[in-house]
């Protein structure tokens, strides 16, 4: 994993977004990374120690001139025995202290006496993000090599107040923290092209109802990063779902099986095919452009079905086929006899099965146990979270291209 025994120095600064850090933890933690808290006077005002020190499972920073913290001259240890610092959120004032060399607190000294990059992920109001003041301090903290993530757009926290300035969500910043990392390591899949499919697929019945599977495009969205991170250029065709897009991936939104098929068709020719969407078997053969009313006395209408098209199956089999093509295939029963029947009808070089029955909590869930069926014999995984389940993945790609 991109994170996997990273130390990461989190630096929380004293605005109402400061919530958000208490899962930003939670999320590195997840990943393997360890998190040594810094808190502003501010972010005080917000969380408390208690809380961060709670999720962290270590010591909260919270003084330059702590008598403990300090007697070995604790900010610059800080500063340097960390891999990366993140800066969530990243106020208005903290990002002014940084561009103009300032250092009253432990948070700005820590960041003036760094060596190691910094990740910030700006959060205020619209009107201090447009302030020409604010233009000029991220200038020059872009300048300076400090790497930016949002802010994004949307409601505040002040009643009537909309725009730019909403601290990012914290899967974004995990997503970019891993992109940073990845920077610098090896990139077997530099120079080769790749193609995922994820999430679940909404075939309309009506303007208001649909047809779907249940997907949340977790694994999919991370086998996407997980590809671009050893240097893949990666196109993910996307169904619909409410996680952020993979930094670093350039990502196509579709609803439709027929839309899905025809991106990916689009995204021809590529070294590697990963098939990871949900995509219902079935469409309303003809969906109505008015919502269908229930009629009294009347019992529900007849839908006619028609089967959507196969997308492993033409990828598997196409004449622009990608060298390497994977499937995915989510059972209930006869898990190992489904996938590999659909390893042969698909043309795939392996399939990716999981158990999906509802007492797993794969469907949806952030962990995965997956079975790898080749031709070769079935491979068991153990039980992972899913971005560790797409960097095992990813990397098994990587061996097999090298090896063709």
């Amino acid at each position: 994993m991109a994170l996997g025994g990273k130390r990461i120095l989190l630096i929380i600064a004293g605005g109402i977004a400061a919530y958000k850090s208490l899962d930003l933890i939670r999320r590195l933690k997840e990943r393997g990374a360890s998190v040594v808290p810094v808190m502003t006077a501010g972010a005080q005002q917000f969380i408390t120690p208690l809380a961060v020190g709670a999720l962290s499972g270590g010591h909260v920073f919270t003084e330059l001139f702590s008598r403990e913290d300090e007697q070995d001259v604790g900010h610059i240890r800080l500063a340097r025995e960390v891999d990366a610092i993140v800066i969530a959120p990243a106020t208005a004032d903290l990002m002014a202290k940084m561009a103009n060399g300032f250092a009253d607190d432990l948070a700005s000294t820590v960041l003036l006496a760094t060596d190691r990059p910094v990740l910030a992920a700006p959060a205020m109001n619209p009107k201090m993000w447009s302030h020409p003041a604010t233009r000029r301090n991220v200038a020059t903290l872009a300048k300076d090599g400090i790497r930016l993530i949002g802010p994004a757009a949307g409601e505040m926290a002040e009643r009537g107040e909309a725009g730019t300035g909403r601290m990012v969500e914290p899967m974004e910043i995990v997503t970019a923290l891993e992109a940073l990392f990845s920077d610098t390591e090896e990139k077997p899949l530099a120079g080769r092209r790749a193609i995922v499919t994820s999430g679940p697929t909404h075939e309309p019945i009506d303007p208001v109802r649909y047809i779907a599977n249940r997907s949340s495009g977790r694994q999919g969205h991370a086998i996407a990063a997980a590809l671009a991170q050893l240097g893949a250029d990666v196109t993910l065709v996307s169904g619909p779902v409410s996680i952020p897009d993979p930094a670093g991936v350039q990502t196509i939104h579709v609803e439709r099986a027929e839309e899905m098929l025809s991106a990916v068709l689009s995204a021809l020719p590529a070294d590697i095919a990963v098939m990871v969407a949900a995509v219902a078997d079935w469409r309303v053969a003809s969906s109505s452009d008015e919502k269908i009313k229930k009629a009294p006395g009347e019992g529900p209408p007849t839908l006619s079905l028609a089967e959507n098209p196969d997308i492993l199956s033409t990828i598997g089999h196409h004449e622009k086929r990608p060298r390497i093509v994977v499937g995915f295939a989510a059972e209930t029963q006869t898990l190992i006899e489904n996938a590999t029947r659909k390893l042969e009808r698909k043309g795939a070089d392996f399939i990716v099965a999981n158990d999906v029955s509802p007492e797993t909590g794969i469907m949806g869930g952030m962990r995965n146990e997956v079975r790898l069926v080749s031709r070769a014999g079935v491979e068991d995984w153990p039980d992972m979270d899913k971005d560790a389940v797409a960097n095992k993945l990813a990397r098994r790609i990587a061996e097999m291209l090298a090896k063709a």
